[in-house]
């Protein structure tokens, strides 16, 4: 007697997503659901908190800014002496030189100057020589004092940038 044994090949088991016209678990649902939801909540708090970071940088930056830009420092330059000088100075631009030539001393002129620009007069005497000496005031208070003599003399004064601050006095 012969026996023959058939062996039989194990089904193969598909998961809940795989198999095709079979229903996914409702336990599978809820756990694919709360997985999602996890992921938007995730990335809903992501953007949420960069953007509340990002407009307290923008509103505390933007006042600055903008202040720093309208913001001026009154500037006194005075040049003193005996003789006619050629005169550079930083003016209410803030980046080109406003120049004076040929200026019989004493000269004085007050400007706004933007604050973060610094404030600087140059000074150059003539051909025929001769003494001047610049000063510079910011906001009234004296910040530097030079001279100069001789044929072509020069002298330079200048200041640091004051800053925003000092410009809305």
């Amino acid at each position: 007697m012969s026996t023959t044994e058939q062996l039989e090949e194990p089904a193969e088991q598909e998961g809940p997503e795989e198999a095709e016209g079979t229903e996914v678990s409702p336990v599978a649902r809820r756990r694919r659901g709360i997985a999602i939801g996890a992921v938007l909540l995730l990335a809903c708090g992501a953007f949420a908190t960069y953007r509340l970071v990002d407009s307290r940088d923008t509103a505390a930056a933007s006042p600055q800014d903008a202040s720093a830009r309208t913001a001026a420092a009154d500037v006194t330059y005075e040049v003193l002496g005996k003789g006619t000088v050629d005169i550079s100075y930083r003016g209410s631009g803030g980046e080109e030189a406003d120049v004076v030539a040929n200026v019989a001393l004493p000269w004085k002129k007050t400007v706004s100057v933007p604050a973060g620009a610094a404030p600087i007069v140059q000074v150059t005497l003539g051909e025929k020589g001769g003494t001047a000496s610049c000063t510079l005031a910011v906001h009234g208070r004296h910040v530097q004092r030079a001279t100069a003599s001789g044929a072509f003399g020069r002298t330079t004064c200048g200041g640091g940038a004051p800053s925003a601050g000092e410009g809305a006095r």
